[in-house]
Order: structure tokens, then C-alpha cells, then sequence
């Protein structure tokens, strides 16, 4: 088997775009939870 560790240099530019992409989707769903939250309990009087 052949290593080629300019491969794996190559290649961390796709792994860089891939962990950025997961990073944004995380903070939406952050977001869009916390939003939710928010505007669930806006509407219900204080007890």
C-alpha cells in the first residue's frame, strides 16, 4: 500500500469546508430552538 501524505494535505480543504458546514447547521438549530423557546413562553401569563 502506497501513503501519500500530500493526499491528506490535499484533502483538508474539503474536511475544513465539511466541519464548517456542520458547525452552521448546529447554530441554526441553536437558534431556531431558542427562538421557539422564547416565543412559547411569551405567550402564557406569568404563574
Amino acid at each position: 500500500m502506497n501513503f501519500n501524505p500530500m493526499a491528506f494535505v490535499d484533502n483538508l480543504y474539503y474536511m475544513g469546508i465539511g466541519m464548517l458546514s456542520i458547525l452552521i447547521v448546529m447554530g441554526a438549530l441553536i437558534v431556531i430552538t431558542v427562538l421557539l423557546n422564547w416565543f412559547g413562553k411569551k405567550g402564557k401569563k406569568d404563574e
